[in-house]
């Protein structure tokens, strides 16, 4: 098992947990199984009202998908197996509200689980980017993600950037990618208190309004999406020239902004 799951019957309030700290916490074939194995559960789970979604370990919330995970595609530009696409809990149809608390690294896939969050708690210690320009890569879901929380510049900035900068938590603060930022290993208790107190309130007006908010949003990201295959496809490396970026570049080769 590649995930965690706690629930506390008495306020009703699940914790899930990336459970990969030794790769911190990419994800992988299975973990993007179980992910959306556990928000279609959650659906016919009455006991559970509210969640929060967090990372193992103090170095990484998520850093995306697991490099090793290998993803045959089609030899089309008009279809594209992306496994990140079905492992939120929108993705699964689940209406219950999901609280996102960030400690380390959050990249690249990770905005596929933010950008489904409803809304966005960090520690100090939290750190923003994706680097898939970088590496060749277009950044097209996650960038379509982020636009729904932040102004377009800040957006382009992060994905432009690639692996050179970071965004603190003060300044995705500041941009609304952020709701709160708490002293270091403070945003899963800031969570699961805000949880708790959603979670006490009555169900159906919770789920109503949180299906009210996404109904804002939902066309602009659907039209959006069904690009991105294509732009995927069209401005992608080849995955040897890839590699060849990959492993060319240091981790550490970054500012903090």
């Amino acid at each position: 098992m590649t995930l965690r799951t706690e629930t506390d019957k008495e306020t009703g309030v699940a914790v899930v947990t990336l459970d990969r700290p030794h790769r911190h916490n990419a994800i992988d074939a299975a973990t993007a199984v179980e992910l959306a194995e556990v928000w279609r559960q959650f659906r016919f789970d009455d006991g559970v009202r509210a969640i929060v979604l967090t990372g193992a370990g103090e170095r990484a919330f998520c850093t995306g998908i697991d490099r090793d995970t290998d993803v045959p595609q089609p030899n089309s530009p008009f279809s594209m197996d992306d496994p990140l696409l079905t492992i939120g809990p929108k993705a699964n149809d689940l209406w219950k509200p999901v609280i996102a608390a960030v400690r380390g690294m959050a990249c690249g896939g990770a905005f596929y689980l933010l950008g489904e969050a409803e809304f966005v708690i960090a520690d100090e210690t939290a750190t923003f980017f994706d680097p898939h320009t970088t590496y060749g890569m277009v950044c097209a879901y996650e960038s379509v993600h982020l636009a729904q929380r932040m102004p377009p510049g800040e957006v382009a900035r992060l994905a432009l950037m690639g692996s050179a900068e970071r965004m603190s938590a003060h300044r995705a603060h500041q941009t609304g990618l952020v709701s709160e930022v708490t002293p270091p290993g403070g945003a899963l208790e800031a969570a699961v208190r805000c949880a708790g107190t959603i979670a006490s309130y009555p169900t159906e007006a919770v789920q109503g309004t949180v299906r009210a908010v996404w109904a804002a949003t939902e066309p602009s990201r659907a039209h959006a999406f069904a690009q991105a295959p294509h732009l995927i496809a069209l401005g992608n490396l080849p995955p040897q020239r890839q590699a060849g970026l990959f492993n060319s570049r240091t981790a550490g080769d970054f500012r903090v902004r």
